[in-house]
């Protein structure tokens, strides 16, 4: 446990500013989710706690966090700023980590509040690092990149949720890889 908790302590450096991927095209948008481990683990934790909810939550959850993210997308390749952009990232894989860990009985509406303000910040930074041309394309590829974690951490949780130590052990150190990138943004 010490190991991990000292790990968990150098991913910020590997979080931030995606440095050195493509710019551009549909590859380079199914790369950035999957190159931070702001992007992967916030959408992991996504699933996850969809995966606790019953009923069309399920669903709604994970599509108000795509459907957001667009919009946040269109407003960073807009040039659109919001203050504090990296810490709201990392808050987000901080507070969806926990949530999909200890928070249960939460209304679905306040859960797609919560998904979408964190939507938002991850949108911006699609739209923010986006290159100068193959807007779509690059769009595209990066919702596949986020419905698929989505759908990845929905499958996790969904096991998991016959063990929930597992699933509060998960959530519980993705929320702390988000404590400890929050503490270094």
């Amino acid at each position: 446990m010490k190991k991990i908790l000292a790990l968990s302590l150098f991913t910020p450096a590997l979080a931030f500013a995606h440095p050195g991927h493509l710019s551009e095209g549909w590859l380079a948008g199914i790369l950035h989710p999957l190159s931070g481990w702001d992007h992967l683990l916030a959408m992991l934790a996504v699933g996850l706690w969809a995966a606790t909810f019953q009923g069309k939550a399920r669903w709604l959850i994970p599509v108000t966090f795509v459907a957001v993210m667009i919009v946040g997308f269109i407003a960073g390749s807009q040039g659109i700023e919001i203050p504090m952009m990296e810490q709201g990232i990392a808050a987000s894989v901080l507070v969806l980590g926990l949530a999909a860990a200890w928070l249960k009985k939460v209304p679905v509406s306040a859960s797609m509040i919560l998904v979408g303000l964190f939507a938002w910040f991850h949108g911006e930074a699609h739209g923010a690092e986006m290159g100068a041309h193959g807007a779509f394309s690059y769009a595209f590829g990066f919702i596949l990149a986020t419905i698929a974690l989505h759908a990845s951490g929905f499958i996790l949780g969904t096991m998991m949720n016959k063990q929930q130590w597992l699933l509060r052990l998960s959530g519980s150190l993705i929320g702390l890889i988000g404590l400890g990138m929050l503490l270094t943004a």
